[in-house]
C-alpha cells in the first residue's frame, strides 16, 4: 500500500498536466474579482474615505471657528474684567472721597464745638480771675486795714483802697 501510495500523482496542484487549466480559471477569478472591486468596493470604500476626509475638513474648520468664538469671548470677558476693576476702582475712590468729605465736615464741626468751648473757657477762665482779683483786692484791702490797726494807726478806706490798688497794678 504504501506503493501506491508514493507512485499516485500526489496533490492536484502541482500536477503540470493541469497547470493551463489552472491558470485560466486563475484569469477568470482574478478578472471578476477586478470587475467586483472596481465597480463595486473600492467606489464605495472611495465614498467613505471621501465623506470621512469631508467630515474631518468641517470639523476642523468648526473646532477652528469655535476657537476663534473662544478667544472672542475670552477678549470679551477680559475687557469685561477689566472694565469691572475699573468701575470698582472708581467707585472706591468716590466713596473714599464721600467718607473724606463727611470727615471733613465732622472734623469741621468738631473744631467749631472746640473752638466754642474754649471761647466759652476763655471766658469762663477770666471771670474767675477778675474775680479772684477783686478777692484778693477785698481781701488785701481788710488785711492792709487790719495791720494798720494792728499797729495803731489810722487810714480811711479809701486811701487803703487806692495803695493796694496801685501796689497790685504794680505800682510803688
Amino acid at each position: 500500500m504504501a506503493e501506491t501510495a508514493a507512485s499516485g500523482p500526489g496533490m492536484p496542484q502541482l500536477d503540470i498536466t493541469t497547470f493551463p487549466n489552472q491558470i485560466f480559471w486563475l484569469v477568470v477569478t482574478m478578472v471578476v474579482l477586478y470587475f467586483i472591486m472596481s465597480r463595486v468596493a473600492l467606489p464605495r470604500i472611495a465614498a467613505v474615505i471621501a465623506d470621512r476626509r469631508s467630515t474631518i475638513t468641517s470639523d476642523i474648520a468648526a473646532a477652528e471657528e469655535f476657537k476663534l468664538k473662544a478667544q472672542e469671548a475670552e477678549d470679551t470677558y477680559n475687557q469685561a474684567l477689566a472694565d469691572a476693576r475699573a468701575e470698582a476702582h472708581r467707585i472706591i475712590e468716590a466713596a473714599k472721597a464721600d467718607m473724606q468729605a463727611e470727615i471733613d465736615v465732622q472734623i469741621a464741626k468738631a473744631d467749631a464745638e472746640i473752638a466754642a468751648q474754649t471761647a466759652e473757657s476763655e471766658r469762663r477762665i477770666r471771670e474767675i480771675r477778675d474775680n479772684a482779683m477783686s478777692m484778693v483786692s477785698e481781701v488785701s484791702n481788710d488785711v492792709t486795714k487790719d495791720i494798720l490797726a494792728a499797729f495803731d494807726m489810722k487810714a480811711d478806706g479809701r486811701s487803703v483802697t487806692a495803695a493796694v490798688s496801685a501796689r497790685l497794678k504794680g505800682g510803688a
